[in-house]
């Protein structure tokens, strides 16, 4: 009866929003998006759509936090091209420090590719250097057309 009792009351906290979620609910599209619940306070009750425009305003707002996403939308995606696009145009530095975020994340098999051609940039720089790599990528996208040319369909 206890077992019962308590599934019964986790079930109850998650559906009220007690509880931190830290993934997309199953079946979403993107249920293999995982982020660090302690950096993202997201009540367990709140819609997947809502979900991602909160930690893609994060990252708009602190970018380092896409450290703490695994397989992240290419949504997700976007809002860190659009700092790296940025601070890359300014040469305000760190850009490098995003662009290594960006190939730990593209060194998952799951992730959404979000520009043509990244994951086999971030492939052929298998083995060397995280900085090099990074810069490697940065160079990259500086010579492709920018990702906001594109409209994003929901």
């Amino acid at each position: 009866m206890m077992p019962i009792l308590l599934q019964w009351l986790r079930r109850l906290s998650h559906l009220l929003g007690f509880e931190t979620a830290d993934a997309f609910p199953p079946g979403h599209p993107y249920e293999r998006t995982r982020w660090n619940g302690a950096y993202f306070d997201i009540a367990s009750d709140v819609k997947p759509e809502q979900i991602e425009s909160r930690l893609c305003e994060a990252i708009a707002n602190t970018p380092l936090v896409f450290g703490y996403i695994t397989n992240p939308t290419p949504r997700m995606q976007r809002a860190l091209l659009a700092v790296l696009e940025e601070r890359m145009r300014v040469n305000r530095g760190r850009a490098s420090e995003l662009a290594a975020l960006l190939v730990q994340a593209y060194e998952s098999p799951h992730i959404t590719e979000v520009i043509p051609g990244l994951r086999g940039v971030v492939a052929s720089t298998s083995g060397h250097d995280m900085g090099d790599r990074a810069r490697t990528v940065m160079a990259f996208l500086g010579s492709t057309q920018s990702p906001f040319d594109v409209i994003e369909m929901r």
